[in-house]
């Protein structure tokens, strides 16, 4: 009898520990360092080159299955937004190496410059993006993509374009996220893709709630990464991901002119194969700069529990969350985050 208590006693405890240790993997105010992480390393390019060389410099490093008709999935802006990646970039990555392509959008779920396709294709008219078309995704109606193993959704709302495409290319501005802490790359797709009305109201709306914004922190950040997951899923081995990190507001590129001032500086163009692995990359980076540099960012990452975007990318196999990181700057040599944050400079808006 005392050892059946016994037994049932380190059970329970057991389950205790295996919960709490599930709990603390949960918790996207938490950042976890790098050697306290397990399993493969992925490959992520880094250059310091801040402009449409070293944008094309890292695409071409995980282009190689980008293929048939190419949607590029950038964030176009709201008018005049001052934060987005330079459209000359964009411009002169799709000139050399992605002839034909479209850039992909969605309408947004708030009311502003992109509610409406016709107010969208305004905007796009006055942020100059007139060297390629522009497809607007949801403009015509939408599908449904599943989400394998999802815990939220069996299924996402999309833009139904974007089954028109055989290849995408996330080219993302990385900067801060007023309700996912950040966005990257997995932003980018997870809300960028959802359609305007029934996607992206499904991870960002309880129904009957009066409050659009109601669901976030953990929860936000599982339901926008399964998003992701239905359309990387969907591309299979077609789809590469690059990461800008430049003109990094702790908004984001919806807030526009209204974005807060940037005060966390400039680092370069990370690129990968992996979503995880590069999202992963580009918060190291930041968790690497000095107090002075990255306290504004951290503080609106972990305010907003952004981290578990990247614990739950884990969970739901989309990536590593170890790499091994290419300094494309000098001979393709290993090097650390701590490397690429060295002589960073403050920030000055129009570099």
């Amino acid at each position: 009898m005392k050892k059946l208590v016994l037994t049932a006693i380190f059970a329970v405890c057991s389950v205790s520990v295996i919960l709490t240790q599930t709990c603390a993997k949960a918790d996207g105010s938490k950042y976890v360092p790098y050697d306290e992480r397990t399993g493969n390393e992925s490959v992520v390019y880094f250059t310091r080159e801040l402009n449409a060389e070293g944008l094309i410099r890292a695409y071409e490093q995980v282009c190689g299955k980008i293929n048939g008709h190419v949607g590029v999935k950038a964030h176009t802006g709201e008018p005049n937004g001052p934060n987005i990646i330079p459209r000359e970039w964009i411009k002169a990555l799709i000139d050399k190496d992605l002839k034909g392509a479209n850039v992909i959008e969605t309408n947004t779920y708030y009311k502003g410059g992109r509610y409406t396709t016709e107010q969208h294709r305004k905007t796009l008219e006055v942020n100059g993006w007139n060297f390629c078309p522009v497809d607007i995704l949801d403009e015509q109606g939408t599908t449904t993509l599943p989400v394998n193993g999802g815990k939220w959704f069996k299924k996402m709302s999309v833009g139904d374009h974007l089954t028109n495409y055989d290849s995408m290319v996330a080219l993302t501005h990385f900067k801060g996220h007023t309700q996912g802490g950040f966005g990257g790359s997995n932003k980018n797709i997870g809300i960028g893709c959802a359609d305007g009305r029934i996607g992206k109201a499904w991870i960002h709306t309880t129904p009957g709630q009066p409050n659009q914004w109601n669901i976030k922190e953990e929860e936000f950040m599982e339901r926008m990464t399964e998003s992701t997951k239905a359309t990387i899923d969907y591309f299979g081995e077609h789809v590469t991901y690059v990461n800008v990190m430049r003109n990094m507001s702790v908004s984001c590129d919806c807030e526009g002119t209204g974005a807060a001032p940037v005060v966390t500086p400039d680092v370069g163009i990370l690129s990968s194969t992996d979503i995880l692995a590069l999202d992963q990359a580009c918060i190291d980076i930041i968790y690497a700069m000095t107090a002075a540099e990255h306290h504004d960012m951290v503080q609106r990452i972990e305010s907003r529990h952004g981290l578990r975007q990247l614990s739950y990318m884990k969970e739901l196999g989309m990536g590593n969350d170890r790499y091994i990181l290419i300094d494309l700057d000098n001979g393709g040599k290993r090097i650390t985050v701590e490397d690429a944050v060295k002589d960073l400079k403050p920030f000055v808006q129009g570099n």
